[in-house]
C-alpha cells in the first residue's frame, strides 16, 4: 500500500517529485523502507521541515514523506520518480542503487561514526576459534534488511565456502558443510541466544557489542569475538537519478552545512542519532561498491 505523509502544508501537493523534467512540481519526495511508519515519519518530519525552506532558490515548497514496505516497494518509486530522496542503511541503499537507480549523495555520520564493522562472536567455551570453525554451526543474524548484521556477514561467510541454510527453529541443523542461519530480530536477542546457546554464533556491529544494552556485561564477559569484517559506510543519503541537478546540488549543500547551524540541531538528532553528513571519499566508494557484491551475492545464493 502506498503511504504519503505530508511534511508541510504549503502549497497546493502534487504527485510528482523534482526530476529534472518535473522540477515544476516544487515537492521534495523523502522516502524510507520502514516496517512502522508512523515512528519513522516522526524521525524523518523535522528534517524534510528544516530541509525545505532552504531549497526555496532552487524551486522547493513542499516536502513529502514516503513509507515502503519493501525494497520492491521503494525501487518501484525510484522507477517512475515518485520519491526523490532516500535515506537507508547501507545494505538497503545499495539495494536501491542496483534496482532502482538511486546515486549516493552523502554519507550519514550517526553518534558520531560515520564507519562501524561487524563481529562474530561465541561462547569461550564453544570450542569455535575463528571464522573457519563456525561451518557446521548455527549462527543468528539479525533481520533480513539489517547490513551489519545480516548482509555483510553473511557475505563473508559465502566468500569463505560456507552455503547458508536457513532453520526452521534453534533446535534445527545444518549439514556438515553449511552454516544455519535464523533471524533473531533484535541485538540484545542475538546476544541472549548465543549465552544461552540457542546458537553457537552471532553477528552485529562493533558499535552493539559495546552497547550494554545491547550486548550486556553479564552476557559479554562469556562471550569472545572470533572474527570481523573490514569497516563499511553506516548509512546513505541518496537521490534519484534523474533529480534536477540544482536541485540534487542544493540538497547536499543544506545537509552538509546543517551540522554547523544550531537550528538544524534538534532535526539532527531525530534523524535516527545523526551528528553529520559527509562527502564519499573514494575509500569509502571501494567500501560501497565491495559491500554492493555482497548484498547482490547473499539475494542470489540465499535468497
Amino acid at each position: 500500500m502506498l503511504l504519503v505523509l505530508a511534511a508541510s502544508t504549503e502549497g497546493r501537493a502534487g504527485e510528482r517529485s523534482v526530476t529534472a523534467d518535473h522540477a515544476e512540481s516544487g515537492v521534495l519526495v523523502l522516502g524510507r523502507i520502514s516496517d512502522d511508519p508512523k515512528s519513522h515519519y516522526e524521525q524523518l518530519k523535522p528534517l524534510l521541515d528544516y530541509v525545505v525552506p532552504r531549497m526555496a532558490d532552487v524551486g522547493i515548497r513542499e516536502g513529502r514523506i514516503l513509507m515502503a514496505k519493501d525494497p520492491q516497494q521503494m525501487a518501484s518509486y525510484l522507477r517512475r520518480g515518485r520519491v526523490d530522496w532516500i535515506t537507508e542503511t547501507t545494505g538497503m541503499a545499495l539495494l536501491m542503487r542496483d534496482r532502482g537507480g538511486a546515486r549516493p549523495l552523502l554519507l550519514t555520520e550517526r553518534g558520531g561514526s560515520s564507519h562501524y564493522h561487524s563481529v562474530f562472536f561465541a561462547r569461550r567455551d564453544s570450542g569455535i576459534e575463528s571464522l573457519d570453525g563456525i561451518r557446521g554451526h548455527s549462527v543468528a543474524f539479525q533481520r533480513p534488511s539489517s547490513t551489519s548484521a545480516y548482509f555483510v556477514p553473511a557475505a563473508v561467510l559465502l566468500d569463505r565456502g560456507m552455503p547458508l541454510d536457513v532453520l526452521l527453529s534453534p533446535l534445527d541443523h545444518a549439514g556438515p558443510d553449511a552454516v544455519g542461519y535464523l533471524f533473531a530480530r533484535s541485538e540484545l536477542n542475538i546476544a541472549t541466544w548465543v549465552h544461552k546457546r540457542l546458537v553457537d554464533v552471532g553477528v552485529m556491529s562493533n558499535l552493539d557489542w559495546d552497547d550494554p544494552n545491547r550486548m550486556p556485561t553479564a552476557f559479554k564477559r562469556d562471550l569472545v569475538i572470533i572474527g570481523d569484517t573490514p569497516e563499511f559506510p553506516r548509512a546513505l543519503e541518496l537521490v534519484q537519478p534523474n533529480m534536477a541537478p540544482e536541485v540534487r546540488d542544493r540538497l547536499r549543500e543544506v545537509l552538509v552545512g546543517a551540522a554547523d547551524d544550531p537550528e538544524a540541531s534538534n532535526a539532527l538528532r531525530e534523524f535516527f542519532g545523526t551528528t553529520r553528513f559527509l562527502p564519499i571519499d573514494d575509500v569509502s566508494m571501494d567500501a560501497l561498491n565491495r559491500i554492493g557484491q555482497g548484498v547482490q551475492r547473499v539475494r542470489a545464493e540465499v535468497e
